[in-house]
């Protein structure tokens, strides 16, 4: 039988039955990268000799009693999570030869669950683009169009998904790094609510592996399907067992519903600063549709929907405000003279993210407590609504751009041009607040690409949006193999 793609659940069951050993999983999935990963490129440091051990020790715990949630099941990592005796480049060459001493929190959650982690998937340089490709590792091509982008930052560990490389893999998110890939490569993610899941060793090379907590970023699974999705948050979830003065964890509230019929849903195509694409636009009125014929009350538009021009100005004030911690000097003054030539009326994103890399500390400390006000709006509308459907970014997969100067390029919607970080917004609606949201398929765009949605959620109710995910597949379908 061949197992490429089936679930993680599927797979757990049949390794319980002694259908499947993990061994031969493993042998079937490396065989798998070896013959058509040349053309795609999601893996980026494979580590098959230590897989196929992990698989025999997975096989002989098996056969000694144990049952763990991941036991011998073959996973992806993505590069930028530190993997002891593996490199962490986040894609940069002068880290290129950078190896931590010892697995991040994630990796040792994974590992401790049972999985058999086949290698490490590509980024882009420094995590800060959505498309995936670096000077050490190349370019990672879309399974559906190799011409186009799998997405980033967490491209690598998308496509693996879409081409059969494992049956799932962690990434993180902070501008779409999880819900982008898999919109573009037709597979689901689920970025947590923000503090659920510790990041300590997800951290950029040479720098020490902390019990941050992090602002806007999250780290989270990616899978096939949404059941696959919360098999793998629960064993991700949780603080980090380093942090001082944790009086307890965070307990996950259950999904609030689980018939379609009793969810209410707010539904959003439109944004006030950036056209929706009509295939990205079609795709949401499939999930509208499938939701009102499933019996589930749908409403267009709220008054307590937060206002969507301040929450994108207050996101790309958050993201952008931070992005610079770390550049030098020189650069700063070169930002200072651009920002000088600003129009005082000019509030487009741009001007809004070229003043926001100038920050005071009293600047972003403003702009953090607008943000409470947002987090209070969103909690009166989930009084009200149970998730938000709305778009990941306005279109499906675009053609690979390597210009370097990342502020000149474009993103073609429906033939218009727009600036390219501009397709941040409707990432950042979730992510400002730190909300839950998980990326599901929605059907394919007319050219055959793939085209997802996201499910916003309450915060700390990260099982609706997964429930409502799994009621969705269902109801119009999931995860379809690449032609």
């Amino acid at each position: 039988m061949d197992w490429t793609f089936q679930t993680a659940e599927e797979l757990a069951a049949a390794l319980r039955a002694g259908e499947v050993t993990s061994a031969e999983l493993t042998d079937e999935a490396i065989d798998r990268i070896e013959r058509y990963d040349k053309v795609i490129n999601a893996i980026c440091v494979p580590d098959f000799d230590n897989a196929r051990a992990a698989a025999r020790d997975a096989d002989v715990a098996r056969a000694h009693g144990e049952d763990r949630p991941l036991l011998g099941i073959p996973v992806t990592v993505k590069e930028c999570y530190n993997m002891a005796g593996l490199p962490t480049t986040w894609g940069m060459p002068q880290h290129a030869n950078y190896v931590p001493a010892e697995d991040a929190v994630q990796v040792s959650r994974l590992k401790a669950a049972g999985a058999v982690v086949l290698g490490k998937t590509n980024v882009p340089l420094g995590l800060q683009d959505l498309q995936s490709f670096n000077e050490i590792y190349g370019t990672t091509n879309n399974p559906w169009d190799h011409d186009r982008t799998s997405g980033g930052s967490s491209g690598g560990s998308a496509a693996a998904l879409a081409a059969g490389f494992g049956a799932l893999s962690i990434g993180s998110d902070i501008g779409g790094s999880l819900r982008t890939p898999a919109h573009f490569c037709g597979v689901y993610a689920h970025k947590p609510s923000l503090g659920l899941a510790a990041s300590r060793g997800m951290v950029a090379p040479t720098e020490p592996a902390l019990p941050v907590d992090l602002d806007l970023a999250v780290v989270g699974p990616m899978a096939r399907t949404a059941r696959d999705l919360t098999l793998l948050l629960d064993v991700m979830a949780g603080p980090d067992p380093l942090s001082l003065g944790v009086a307890h964890e965070l307990t996950l509230r259950p999904a609030r519903h689980e018939r379609l019929r009793d969810f209410r849903v707010l539904v959003l195509d439109e944004h006030p600063l950036l056209p929706t694409g009509s295939a990205v636009r079609a795709a949401v009125n499939r999930v509208a549709d499938a939701l009102i014929d499933g019996g589930a009350r749908v409403e267009r538009r709220s008054p307590l929907l937060p206002d969507l021009t301040e929450a994108a100005t207050l996101y790309a004030q958050l993201l952008f405000s931070g992005s610079v911690a770390r550049f030098p000097v020189d650069a700063l003054e070169e930002l200072r003279t651009r920002a000088a030539g600003l129009s005082a009326d000019d509030q487009s994103l741009g001007a809004t993210r070229l003043r926001a890399m100038l920050f005071s500390h009293r600047d972003w400390m403003e702009a953090n407590n607008r943000r409470e006000l947002h987090r209070h709006g969103w909690r009166q509308l989930f009084a009200e609504f149970d998730a938000v459907v709305c778009p990941i970014t306005p279109t499906p997969a675009f053609p690979h751009d390597h210009d370097p100067n990342l502020l000149e390029r474009r993103i073609d919607i429906d033939g218009v041009e727009h600036p390219y970080f501009d397709q941040l917004v409707w990432a950042g609606l979730a992510t400002m607040p730190g909300l839950p949201a998980t990326a599901v398929p929605a059907g394919r765009s007319p050219e055959g690409l793939p085209v997802g949605v996201q499910l916003i959620g309450p915060m700390f109710e990260d099982h609706t949006p997964l429930r409502l995910a799994e009621l969705l597949e269902q109801k119009i379908g999931g995860f379809q193999m690449p032609k």
